[in-house]
């Protein structure tokens, strides 16, 4: 979805607020605590979606309820930055479901990746056969992620 400017005023961040915590929270609940009546709450609800600034609801799974205990950085160096080169490398990317997330760069190194993975094997194969294989790549380089900090933060909501 193309970024739009969305205006919010302090009800809509309200709003917000309360959604980014709890996703499910019924619109009932929510006018309650917003202190709206159920169909205004339900109006605004439609609008923030409408606009862009609600962009989907969805379930966090814990990769290690799925045996994917292992997780890695890994930052990409392209050689080359033609615009082919980088849409055919970030199209096999979103296609990698191993990757859970992806984020292009200023400056050195060109991408980072957050990757997924079963175990220590199961990456060295990611990385031997399908990683270093991407369209354009230079360079990988990868650290391994000992612990997650703060990765449930929400959106800062200030006026």
């Amino acid at each position: 979805m193309s970024a739009r400017i969305v205006v919010v005023d302090r009800i809509d961040r309200k709003i917000l607020s309360h959604l980014q915590v709890a996703g499910r929270m019924s619109a009932t609940d929510l006018a309650s605590k917003i202190g709206l009546s159920l169909s205004a709450c339900h109006r605004r609800m439609r609008d923030l979606e409408a606009t862009g600034a609600i962009e989907r609801y969805r379930a966090v799974i814990r990769p290690a309820a799925l045996g994917l205990d292992f997780e890695a950085i890994v930052f990409v160096t392209i050689a080359r930055t033609d615009l082919a080169t980088i849409d055919a490398f970030e199209q096999a990317v979103v296609a990698l479901p191993n990757i859970v997330e992806a984020e292009r760069l200023f400056g050195e190194p060109d991408y980072m990746l957050r990757v997924l993975a079963k175990d220590l094997p199961a990456y060295q194969e990611l990385y031997d056969r399908t990683l270093g294989t991407l369209p354009g790549v230079q360079r990988l380089t990868s650290t391994l992620v000992m612990k997650r900090i703060g990765h449930e933060r929400t959106i800062p909501l200030e006026a």
